[in-house]
């Protein structure tokens, strides 16, 4: 499994470094938020970073790095969990412990 605290390493930039954890695990939330949509969309799992991108996101260009880090994680999932529950919100719990 993917781990919040292994995405934020990778996206440790220095633009990033001015972020708090509070800013950047919010951002990782949205991108989250973004996967678990593009998979109740139906879009095949290779395509989601173009289709987020198509979609002009708002958060800063550094985390579109974690869409193909986070993308496995929500497709792994049985479809009945990614419509039931709020995966970005336990994403942001988990990025916030560690």
């Amino acid at each position: 499994m993917i781990r919040p605290a292994l995405v934020l390493a990778l996206l440790a930039t220095p633009a990033l470094a001015e972020d708090s954890k509070e800013v950047s695990c919010g951002y990782q939330a949205q991108v989250v938020a973004a996967i678990q949509q593009a998979r109740l969309d139906r879009v095949k799992e290779r395509d989601v970073p173009e289709a987020i991108a198509a979609s002009n996101p708002t958060w800063p260009e550094n985390y579109n790095a974690a869409i193909p880090l986070i993308t496995p994680w929500v497709y792994e999932k049985k479809m009945r969990v990614v419509r039931q529950n709020d995966l970005s919100e336990a994403w942001k719990e988990v990025c916030l412990a560690n």
